[in-house]
């Protein structure tokens, strides 16, 4: 289950041993904050995965993790099960968006809208 660290300017998404592997990535992800366009909260995250697997691991509708390339860009995908999940929306930097699925889904939206003290948001 992947942590996610809420900064003030930056989220870090810790990836687990296991999510690395699947990945096919050693580096955890960075996100600039400004770099965020918009947040949104889906029941349903494989709707949202576009384009074709460039690197990672998938069995539909069970696991999704790495990185699909479409013909904008790359977007990074951590979806397990029927899970809820937040889709970012960013700006700039290696991913146009990044998918997750969480079990706090609403409070990561919260932390986001507020600039305090660093927090910690378990993935799923």
């Amino acid at each position: 289950m992947a942590k996610l660290r809420v900064h003030t300017d930056r989220i870090e998404v810790h990836l687990t041993p296991a999510e690395k592997s699947l990945a096919l990535r050693g580096a955890d992800l960075v996100v600039q904050r400004d770099d965020i366009r918009s947040a949104t909260i889906t029941d349903d995250p494989w709707i949202w995965i576009r384009g074709i697997r460039r690197r990672g691991t998938e069995v539909p509708l069970v696991v999704a993790v790495g990185v699909w390339k479409y013909h904008g860009g790359s977007d990074f995908v951590i979806v397990k099960g029927k899970r809820q999940a937040v889709v970012l929306e960013l700006a700039a930097g290696e991913f146009t968006r990044i998918i997750l699925s969480t079990n706090h889904a609403a409070e990561l939206i919260d932390r986001l809208k507020l600039t305090a003290t660093p927090d910690v948001v378990e993935g799923d």
